[in-house]
């Protein structure tokens, strides 16, 4: 199965039908971000710390990594950034592009997988703001790779994920009986994990393709590439998204630098 070509028309249908991560941001959110106020979300519902930026980000250059949807880029691009957004989903790259035609703002539009950044030179961006979306891709270690190459010494990494232990549970069978009951070993693959009946139930439902990554991959990984880590948070969703929510956070978010000078 083509994962990403999967993954593309899923979420195409995802904007489609408005999901929470579809919905641009209005006007007066970017007259706000113009005039230096600005909340975005790199997880669930927690906005990135203000000084996990830096305190002007006007001219900085910011790669937004799966990050369409109208809603982070346009703001970024509002504070007087260079803004570059790459996603898979068509219809997502459309909402930043409405925004940024609604309200006069410069934004680069890249379509592509965020495993593969090969269009853009070693060093080309500041800042990589990666929203949790390497659920959406077998690998995550390739993007930390990626992200570390396009990265600038000193540069940045804002990035999301989702908790690896949300992966341990069937979240529809949770909320039909009300239980949460552990099911899956991690590292978690639709691709291994599903039947073949239930695969085509994705498939018809136009549900994406997805997968748990353990914390060897999503912490471990950026360390491996090189990058260091100065601060993470966790984060809650809703508990009508899923009951684990009750218990523990689902989501959680990182910022780490890439050295000036490679650390041995």
């Amino acid at each position: 199965m083509d994962v990403a070509e999967h993954n593309r028309q899923a979420w195409n249908y995802e904007s489609d039908e408005d999901c929470d991560w579809s919905i641009p941001v209005t006007s007066e959110v970017i007259e706000r971000a113009r005039n230096g106020e600005f909340s975005i979300i790199l997880t669930t519902r927690s906005p990135v710390p203000r000084d996990w930026f830096p305190a002007v980000l006007k001219g900085l250059r910011i790669l937004c990594l799966a990050a369409g949807g109208g809603q982070q880029a346009p703001v970024l691009a509002a504070t007087g950034a260079h803004v570059t957004c790459l996603d898979l989903s068509d219809e997502q790259l459309d909402k930043d592009r409405t925004v940024a035609e609604r309200d006069g703002l410069n934004i680069g539009i890249e379509q592509g997988e965020m495993t593969d950044l090969s269009r853009f030179a070693n060093g080309s961006f500041d800042m990589v703001y990666h929203p949790a979306s390497n659920l959406f891709v077998p690998d995550a270690n390739p993007v930390w790779r990626e992200c570390h190459r396009v990265l600038r010494p000193g540069g940045t990494l804002l990035s999301g994920f989702m908790n690896p232990s949300f992966f341990l549970f069937d979240h529809s069978d949770a909320e039909k009986r009300g239980v949460l009951e552990v099911k899956y070993p991690l590292p978690y693959s639709d691709l291994t994990t599903l039947s073949d009946k239930e695969r085509t139930e994705v498939a018809k439902e136009r549900s994406t393709l997805e997968f748990g990554h353990t914390l060897n991959d999503l912490i471990g990984g950026q360390l491996r590439c090189g990058f260091v880590l100065t601060d993470l948070y966790e984060d809650h969703w809703e508990d009508a998204a899923t009951l684990l929510n009750v218990y523990s956070s689902t989501s959680i978010a990182t910022r780490a630098i890439k050295p000036s000078v490679p650390i041995s």
